[in-house]
């Protein structure tokens, strides 16, 4: 996954990525939004999930230390992020450039 995730986030659209555990009971919920987002926004986003248990060093990287996290990226950076449950127009607003910086987490 290392590899291909780093080539993956370097598109030049957004890339919503959803780090998450297996064991992660509000982890579950996240994929419900992030459907949304994407059936709203179409082919102009890419949504990936990435197991921080089966990928650790990416986890290590961007600092995942709480679950869930759901960050965007764009031409290979981190540009928004975000801790725990969130609203799908939190994540579209992010998107669409209307969120300035997120309510949790950090922004790079």
């Amino acid at each position: 996954m290392s590899l291909r995730f780093f080539h993956l986030i370097k598109s030049n659209k957004p890339v919503v990525v959803d780090f998450f555990a297996e064991w992660c009971e509000p982890c579950r919920q996240v994929p419900v939004v992030l459907k949304e987002v994407k059936s709203e926004l179409k082919r102009n986003i890419r949504v990936v999930k990435v197991d921080v248990d089966k990928n650790p060093l990416i986890a290590t990287k961007y600092r995942i230390q709480h679950l869930p996290t759901v960050m965007v990226f764009q031409n290979g950076e981190p540009r928004w992020s975000t801790v725990g449950m969130i609203h799908a127009n939190d994540i579209k607003s992010a998107l669409l450039g209307n969120e300035p910086a997120p309510k949790t987490g950090f922004f790079l």
